[in-house]
């Protein structure tokens, strides 16, 4: 984990939305079929588990650091095809998917409840 003197961790964020943006890029080029269930299913195990796991163990300090983030997520819903043309909160809505900032506010209350 890379953090510097202030234990600032957002070294850590773009790395990891480069690794993940990488493997979109792969889905991308390797991945005839662009449909919802093709898309997702990929997605939901290379792509999500990683996005996820930055939100909850760095929760990122800075807007920039979420934004970027949150991009990786953006570009992974595009690729599906019937959703190009949808705003990126009606992609959301139509998957029953979450943005990565509601995600680590959920994760954040789960962690205070217990």
């Amino acid at each position: 984990m890379l953090v510097d003197g202030k234990l600032d961790t957002s070294k850590k964020c773009a790395p990891s939305a480069q690794k993940v943006n990488h493997t979109l890029g792969c889905i991308k080029r390797s991945v005839a079929s662009r449909v919802r269930e093709v898309i997702l299913s990929i997605c939901s195990a290379l792509v999500r588990p990683h996005l996820e796991y930055c939100i909850q163990m760095w929760s990122p300090q800075y807007r920039r650091d979420m934004d970027l983030l949150e991009r990786v997520q953006r570009r992974a819903t595009k690729m599906i095809q019937e959703m190009e043309h949808l705003s990126y909160e009606d992609r959301l809505r139509e998957l029953g998917l979450f943005s990565m900032e509601k995600r680590r506010l959920q994760e954040t209350c789960l962690v205070f409840q217990y």
